[in-house]
């Protein structure tokens, strides 16, 4: 039969895909891989198979398929296409290089809890965000959620519920079911209307799977397992897995309750009570009225009150019921409660965690701090190896580096990072050739000293002290949380004492140029960085088969060729040379994500100056980029300066979309919250998410602009967007004030265009507020030229305004004015008009414009 869809497709859909093979298939559909003809891109087609495509019509599926693909959001498989052929239905999908949840199921059995809760908290997420949007996908299980880049992607919405509409009389004839029966809710399995809460019977259902490795119930066939779900209560998952933490239990008897009322009635409400401390998912809930934090569906964290509740007695908890009965029959009650059970987890008394961890820069106490290149490169160092510790959360360098000069208590720093330990370090030379290492573990929540040792060690094998004091510190963290820690092996280091010395030096140096730079002193940044690059290079002559060194150097190239004021032939000179050390280094080792990324960005750069003429060697230098990037994100998913970079580059790539930006910003950040550009991947966070409409997100990222940045201008320009959206009326004082703001914190160079960009913005914002005479002023004073806008970013923001005053005519000139500039973006408002643009979607004008046909 599928030979026979296959062929079926390719005589109707050649012209548009060329469909190369089957990926899989399942009870309602035929999967194939395909590729997106005019678009150069690699799809999915699920084609429904014959029968039910006759049983659902033509018109149904185009309808419920429309709504679906309404829906943007970042763990959200979007659609691209949908139709008929030769009587056939289809949708086409953004193929996905990763594997579904049931793919992990099945290889791993029981998946960690921590991942277990993530793929929860993000299909919670999007089925939030679908629910508002009046939409209910009807059959999440684990083969709908995909994973990407280590985040979850819910496939199929719309599908389950245009099958509903076909009609249960000719579903029954056929054969089929609407939902499967392993995860479907009482209510659907009896055939009742059903509504968001059994999205969250059904996502109950799967993570009780990933931590069980098997549904919660079975049977021999659909309707003895539909019974099952409608008369049995769930098995307890702790009987299961004793290292579930009760929160998570709770969850999931709270999602999968019979009567949908006692059910969370959002995505959010279930996520409130699934909440786990980061990093620290065997951490019991806190009780009474303590002061704690929670991770929310979006990925971020907000703090909250416990409101003090009556307690249930643990003798009327059903699974502790079930679990006497199973313990007694086997005699080992007791050996249970008194042996598990008083085995807890180390929690720091104040509610800090202490697998969360930040090392402080360690003291150079020699008198004239010649030592300051050996207590920055075992900080570093410490800081990584530790980053690497399964169970653990450790404070990035940069996350340090803007502390370290901090004069606040400790027990302040713990609570402004977020951790229940604190590494402390000093080092001071004793006579002429040892060193003395003293290290302290400290409580954060009370700043207390907990554990200290002292070390004395060679002043001239500074890799024996690097290794040993990594021991060490790893030894009072066992001590300190009760349990194993274990270091990976350094990744291709080096044995060479003077090189790593010369390393250290460098990476010192090239501090000091990255202050310089801050300042605007373009002759200290040269110094510094000419005398870094020349100690790497002593370094890599020591050790020719050690890529640090020459990573490093790419990297001070690549920083050079940044640097503001720099013509492009300058760059193109910096970056040339980048490329040659960075390529040496690939050659020593081809998978090492810190050269992959470093040359990532050097190629990207180059291709965003426009050095390379030629636009097909352009169009491949921008891909090699984006290989590098994605190569070292997989190598170490916690690259986060790799990650920042895709968040950028993915706006420039047809084959991507605002979801792959959202999504790598994301990804940066969770790699490292104290990115030196954190305040710029936030905006590109909040940007993307108002792309997509996804305004409550949008609101969540501006506000965390607000509180860490507060100064800076897309603090204010993110407030002055918000005023453009449904999200807020339209309030035209407080879009001037806004706009004001902006214009002030922009930087000189660049306030005349930004005057005239947020003046367009205050423009909407008069156009929803009904003042259209006003707007129209706004706009055709804003619109700049080609010589201060060479993008022509003004006349999209005024094609906007005009949509907002309902003036399609205007809308679509500014809109020709944008394109003439930006030829590239035809094909993505073609894909996606995006919300602003979204009711000129069907003006033929508009079609005309963005596909030239």
């Amino acid at each position: 039969m599928a030979d026979d869809i296959l062929e079926r497709l390719k005589a109707k859909l050649s012209d548009r895909y060329a469909i190369e093979k089957e990926l899989g298939r399942g009870g309602m559909a035929t999967v194939f891989l395909a590729k997106d003809v005019k678009h150069d891109r690699e799809v999915a087609i699920k084609v429904l198979h014959p029968e039910l495509s006759a049983t659902i019509g033509g018109d149904r599926f185009e309808r419920e398929i429309k709504l679906a693909a309404k829906l943007q959001h970042p763990n959200i498989l979007g659609l691209y296409d949908s139709g008929e052929a030769d009587g056939l239905l289809y949708y086409v999908m953004p193929f996905v290089k990763g594997e579904a949840v049931r793919d992990r199921i099945d290889r791993e059995g029981q998946l960690p809890v921590d991942d277990a809760v993530q793929i929860t908290l993000e299909v919670a997420d999007a089925l939030g965000y679908a629910h508002a949007e009046g939409i209910v996908h009807r059959d999440i299980k684990p083969e709908n959620i995909l994973l990407s880049n280590g985040h979850a992607l819910v496939a199929d919405f719309g599908i389950a519920r245009a099958v509903e509409e076909g009609g249960k009389q000719k579903l029954t004839q056929t054969g089929m079911a609407v939902g499967t029966p392993v995860y479907m809710s009482p209510e659907q399995a009896s055939g009742e209307a059903v509504g968001p809460s059994a999205d969250i019977y059904s996502l109950g259902c799967v993570l009780y799977e990933m931590l069980a490795g098997e549904p919660p119930f079975t049977g021999k066939n659909a309707a003895a397992i539909m019974a099952r779900h409608i008369m049995e209560q769930v098995p307890s998952i702790r009987i299961i897995r004793q290292s579930v933490p009760e929160e998570v239990e709770e969850a999931i008897f709270a999602a999968m309750g019979k009567i949908p009322a006692d059910r969370p009635q959002t995505a959010a409400a279930f996520a409130e009570i699934l909440g786990v401390p980061l990093g620290a998912t065997s951490t019991r809930r806190a009780t009474r009225s303590q002061t704690a934090m929670r991770r929310t569906p979006g990925g971020a964290t907000r703090s909250y009150r416990v409101v003090e509740e009556e307690p249930v007695p643990i003798w009327r908890r059903s699974w502790v019921i079930g679990l006497i009965a199973l313990l007694v029959a086997g005699g080992g009650f007791g050996a249970y409660w008194f042996g598990f059970r008083a085995r807890g987890p180390a929690v720091a008394v104040g509610g800090l965690d202490p697998h969360h961890v930040a090392v402080l820069y360690f003291e150079d106490l020699s008198k004239d701090k010649k030592l300051g290149f050996l207590t920055d490169g075992l900080t570093e160092a410490l800081i990584s190896t530790l980053g690497q510790v399964q169970g653990l959360s450790v404070v990035s360098k940069g996350g340090m580096q803007a502390h370290r000069n901090d004069s606040i208590t400790l027990d302040s720093l713990a609570r402004s990072l977020g951790t229940g330990t604190l590494v402390r370090g000093t080092i001071e030379p004793e006579g002429s050739d040892k060193l003395t290492v003293n290290v302290k573990l400290v409580d954060g929540s009370s700043g207390a000293d907990l554990y200290r040792t002292g070390l004395t060690l060679s002043a001239v094998d500074f890799l024996a002290v690097r290794d040993s004091v990594a021991q060490e510190v790893a030894q009072l963290i066992r001590e300190r949380l009760g349990q194993e820690i274990k270091l990976r092996e350094q990744r291709q280091s080096t044995r060479n004492v003077e090189a790593w010395a010369l390393l250290q030096r460098g990476e010192q140096l090239k501090k000091s140029g990255e202050a310089a730079a801050g300042r605007n002193d373009t002759t200290a940044m040269g110094r510094d960085f000419r005398a870094a690059d020349s100690l790497l290079a002593a370094a890599e002559k020591l050790d020719g088969k050690w890529p640090d060194p020459i990573v490093l150097r790419s990297m001070i190239a690549y920083r050079r060729s940044r640097f503001p004021g720099l013509d492009p032939l300058a760059a193109k000179g910096s970056i040339a040379e980048g490329l040659g050390h960075v390529n040496r280094a690939i050659a020593l080792d081809p998978d090492n994500p810190d050269a992959l990324e470093a040359r990532g960005n050097l190629q990207y750069w180059s291709w965003l100056l426009g050095l390379e003429p030629d636009k097909s060697k352009a169009e491949g230098l921008l891909n090699s980029a984006k290989a590098d990037l994605e190569k070292a994100t997989q190598k170490n998913p916690g690259q986060a300066g790799a990650w920042a970079t895709l968040s950028h580059l993915y706006n420039q790539t047809p084959n991507n979309t605002l979801v792959d930006v959202n999504l790598a910003a994301r990804r940066a950040l969770e790699a490292d919250a104290f990115l030196s550009n954190a305040n710029v991947i936030m905006n590109r966070l909040f940007l993307s998410s108002y792309d997509m409409g996804q305004f409550p997100d949008a609101d969540h990222w501006c506000q965390e602009l607000g509180r860490r940045f507060p100064t800076t201008m897309d603090a204010s320009a993110c407030e002055l967007f918000l005023e453009t959206t449904k999200a807020r009326q339209p309030n035209v004082a407080q879009a001037w004030t806004l706009a004001d703001s902006a214009t002030r914190r922009a930087p000189e160079s660049d306030r005349d265009f930004r005057r005239l960009y947020f003046n367009m913005l205050v423009g909407i914002v008069l156009a929803r507020a009904g003042q259209a005479d006003s707007a129209r002023h706004m706009i055709e004073r804003s619109k700049g030229n080609a010589e201060i806008d060479p993008t022509r970013d003004l006349t999209l923001l005024g094609a906007y305004a005009y949509v907002a005053l309902g003036d399609k005519d205007q809308a679509i000139n500014l809109l020709k004015l944008y394109l003439s500039a930006n030829e590239r973006r035809r094909a993505g408002f073609a894909d996606d008009p995006g919300w602003q643009l979204r009711s000129l979607a069907e003006d033929p004008r508009f079609k005309q414009l963005v596909t030239g046909s």
